[in-house]
């Protein structure tokens, strides 16, 4: 086979064979995973959940992760955040004519060890390629189905005045990552993605209690721009302890040297969940036990003053409003 992938290898024949063969079906294989035009599943006990997302991250590879482990854990995350446990997932690649089979082979190695992690299976999938400067270097789109109890309401309309606001960790890492990793202002900065599958974190919370109003992963416009949407949806207002946000040392810095907020840098591994004040303390201690979630803290609650509006109480004992998000978010990571 080539080093690079090449327009006959998207053609539907022999090469395309060779390169599904042995980039993908040889890392995704499982008795589910046919060579038939669409997988035949068991029908799942109980309601199912299905989220799709496209992926065209740049650069692809980043420290922390690349955009195979992206895909799984955009998806993956999704699903998880209705309360439903990633069940399968299905993949489609577009790939650009001379992209390099070894970079390929990495991507389709994140997305595998990844998905072993999370606990869901590759089903089905589709691989197409574009002419040299159609597509910048490969996307991918994952759509995934996961299954969830029938009690289970996780839902942005959900927050109600008096329940605490938690994150599962430091905000902001990921955005940073990849501002960093386009080396545009020439900062040198040890950061890493966050990036990480959450079906373990959510079902730890899910062991505690299923009393859970609103779970969202704070991806593309973080952290505050999550908050802002669920004040909205549920017509409530935000109060924040801004001594109480975790923020890496080094994403500070970045961002007070850029003049960025960290609240609005995309996260790929942390939840905002939203919960009853009295079940708050038991779930904070069950997200600290699970490998992605060891800094959940309390960073707020929910209030019935400002409906729709995101408030900051600073250490400095005053309120400060929180800008709403608007035009285009720096870094923009997709």
């Amino acid at each position: 086979m080539n080093d690079r992938v090449t327009l006959a290898m998207g053609a539907g024949g022999r090469q395309t064979a060779k390169l599904i063969d042995e980039v993908f079906a040889s890392r995704f294989a499982s008795p589910l995973l046919t060579a038939d035009d669409a997988a035949v599943l068991a029908r799942p006990e109980g309601r199912i959940a299905m989220s799709t997302d496209g992926f065209i991250v740049s650069p692809s590879f980043f420290p922390g992760g690349n955009i195979g482990k992206l895909s799984i854990c955009g998806t993956v995350n999704d699903l998880a955040c209705m309360g439903a446990r990633p069940t399968y997932l299905t993949c489609a690649f577009v790939i650009e004519e001379g992209y390099p089979l070894e970079d390929l082979r990495r991507i389709a190695d994140a997305m595998a060890t990844t998905a072993a992690e999370a606990g869901v299976t590759l089903v089905a999938g589709d691989t197409k390629v574009a002419g040299k400067g159609q597509v910048d270097g490969v996307f991918i789109t994952t759509t995934g189905v996961g299954v969830l109890a029938d009690d289970i309401d996780c839902g942005g309309a959900n927050a109600l005045p008096g329940d605490a606001i938690i994150v599962t960790g430091d905000v902001g890492r990921h955005g940073c990552t990849i501002l960093l990793s386009r080396d545009d202002f020439g900062i040198e900065a040890n950061v890493t993605s966050d990036c990480a599958p959450l079906w373990s974190s959510v079902e730890a919370m899910l062991d505690v209690t299923h009393n859970i109003h609103v779970i969202r992963d704070a991806t593309r416009g973080g952290v505050g721009t999550v908050l802002y949407e669920i004040a909205g949806q549920s017509n409530v207002g935000v109060s924040l302890d801004a001594s109480a946000i975790p923020v890496d040392p080094a994403v500070g810095g970045v961002c007070r040297m850029l003049g960025l907020e960290p609240l609005y840098l995309a996260c790929e591994g942390r939840l905002v969940v939203i919960a009853p004040a009295k079940e708050a303390p038991a779930l904070v201690e069950a997200l600290r036990g699970c490998p992605h979630s060891g800094g959940a803290t309390i960073i707020g609650h929910i209030t019935s003053e400002r409906p729709s509006w995101v408030v900051m109480n600073t250490e400095v004992g005053t309120q400060t409003l929180l800008p709403q998000p608007t035009g285009e978010l720096l870094p923009r990571i997709c």
